[in-house]
This record gives C-alpha cells, structure tokens and sequence, in this order.
C-alpha cells in the first residue's frame, strides 16, 4: 500500500463520519440511533445514516433520500461539495491535524459497533418508511389514529410505499429487523433477524405485558386502557436469541413489576406461555391472561368482536 492509499484509509477509519458531519450542519436524531448506528439529519431535510463497516472498521454512510449517495467520508464530501479529490484530501488531512470545530456533544455520536450488511439494508428500509398515523389495513383491525397518535406507541408502526405496516423488532446493538403486515400478508425485513417488538418505555411503568403481535399489543392497550404498562412482542414462536432479549427486558423492570404473560389462547400460544414462564418465573411475579371465552383466541379478535368487526 502507498503512502497515497495509507492516507486515505486513514481518512476512513480515523475521521469520525458523525463530527464531522455535525460540523456540515447535521445533527444526531438520538431516537432514531443505536448502538451501531447514527441517524444524521440537515435543515435543508437531508437524512444519512452513519455506521462502521463491519469488514474494514470504515465509517461510512448512506443517504435515505438517494440509494447513490453512499460511501465513507471521501464520497461524502465529494457529494456535498464542488472539491476535486486533491482538495478533499487536504480538507480531511488539515481536519486531522488541527483543532476540530467546536461542537456540542449531543450532535454526533462518539463511537459505533460495527455494522453488518444485512442490517444495514434492515436499517436503511426502514429508514425510508413513514411515521404511521393512519392506516386502512389497522383501521379495519380496530386500530386507529388515536391508538396511533399515544405517545405509548410512537416510533412502533411505520408505513412503506405499498402501504404495508412495519413493526420495528430490536436486539441489544439495535434495529435488527421488522415484521411485515397487510391484508392477507405477513412477511419479515430482508436480511432482517427477529428481536422483540417493543412499546416506549417510561420510569414510572409496574407492568411488562408480552404477546406474540404488536397488533395484539395495541389490541389489548384498547381493550383495557390501562397506564403505566410496557408491551413487548415476539413476533411469534420463540427463536434461540430471544429468550435472552425477554430476559433483558424483564430485568428493565422494578423489581415488584407485575409480568403479563398474554400469548394466544391456543396450542401454539401455550407452549410459548411456558418457555416464558420457564425463563422469568424466578425473576418476577407472572400472570397468564388470556382473551374472554367466545371471542377469540388473541387480543386483536377479541377487539374486533368487541366492535363488531368480525
């Protein structure tokens, strides 16, 4: 390797992408980011999404708005400017050796684990999906705009472009994948991996209610209006990492919480029940509760038979 490509490698991997960025304008969406990955976001409505390579350790970026724009630092500048690559190269070179700009640190994020392949495409996905406020396919589930609007569930449901509702499902680094429903269909991300399903959290929450649908959990926020509850959802039977990720979740709770174990009121949803109970039973107090007779074997039968939409 020459001394040309030393420099520029060095560019990529010791130029953290999210400073200097920030320095560009941009500013951290801090919900939006995680543990390996940082939603930066301009005035003028750009939107990139900042990560490590999980191969080379490079920061790199790609922009939600143009599946062009992406690449490590140089590409980004080049895209955001009229520089030639001789005057990139001395923009970073002189951002390396003197006093970087001032900037204050909820801007950009210090560091980020890297970022494999496959959830970047998750990530990017998902980036591009709107905030969902309304939708005909929840609407005929008993799920409307004001369910939508509960600061409870903000972030928790995004649309596509053909109007299909994503659930965001997230392990400990992150964004990791997100279910995939419409009339008729249930799909998963891509390249995506099943985490939990998760409501907003807040300090003040005794109660941890897990069901195997983000559907089922506005359903039963419906039925039982009840504040001061979290939900979380599987997404269905259990694979080998979530076991760990309920027990994190569990342990998130004060420990005089009260466990709500709501799986569907079928074979399936009982055998899940169990492998829950078998992983929290020592931690915290549990509860099984399952949908009144005759009206279904989930929360969101139960809701429509409640409003007549069965």
């Amino acid at each position: 390797m020459t001394m040309y490509d030393n420099e520029l490698q060095r560019f990529k991997t010791e130029i953290n992408l999210s400073e200097f960025s920030a320095s560009l304008g941009y500013a951290l969406d801090k919900r939006a980011s995680s543990r390996n990955s940082a939603v930066m976001r301009h005035a003028n409505g750009d939107k990139i999404i900042v990560a490590r390579s999980e191969g080379s350790g490079d920061w790199i970026y790609f922009s939600v708005r143009d599946d062009r724009d992406n690449g490590t630092i140089i590409d980004f500048l080049q895209n955001r400017s009229a520089l030639n690559l001789g005057q990139v190269r001395k923009r970073l070179r002189e951002w390396l050796g003197t006093a970087r700009p001032s900037l204050q640190s909820n801007l950009f994020i210090q560091e980020l684990l890297p970022l494999s392949r496959d959830r970047s495409i998750v990530l990017k996905a998902w980036e591009k999906a709107k905030d969902c406020l309304s939708l005909p396919y929840l609407t005929s589930r008993g799920i409307g705009p004001d369910v939508l609007a509960l600061d409870r569930f903000a972030g928790c449901v995004r649309v596509d472009q053909c109007n299909n509702a994503l659930f965001p499902h997230y392990d400990n680094e992150g964004l990791c994948g997100y279910e995939i429903k419409n009339k008729g269909f249930t799909g998963f991300a891509p390249g995506g991996m099943k985490g939990l399903w998760s409501s907003r959290i807040r300090e003040n929450d005794n109660q941890l209610i897990l069901v195997e649908s983000a559907i089922d959990a506005f359903s039963y926020h419906i039925l039982h209006g009840i504040d001061r509850t979290r939900y979380a959802s599987t997404g269905g039977k259990l694979n080998p990492r979530q076991p760990g990720l309920i027990r994190d979740a569990v342990g998130k709770m004060s420990e005089d919480a009260l466990i709500l174990i709501a799986f569907d009121h079928d074979e399936g949803g009982e055998k899940i029940a169990e492998e829950v109970r078998a992983i929290v039973f020592q931690e915290r107090k549990t509860k099984r509760v399952v949908p009144d007779v005759g009206t279904g074997k989930d929360w969101n039968e139960m809701l429509k038979y409640r409003l007549g939409l069965t």
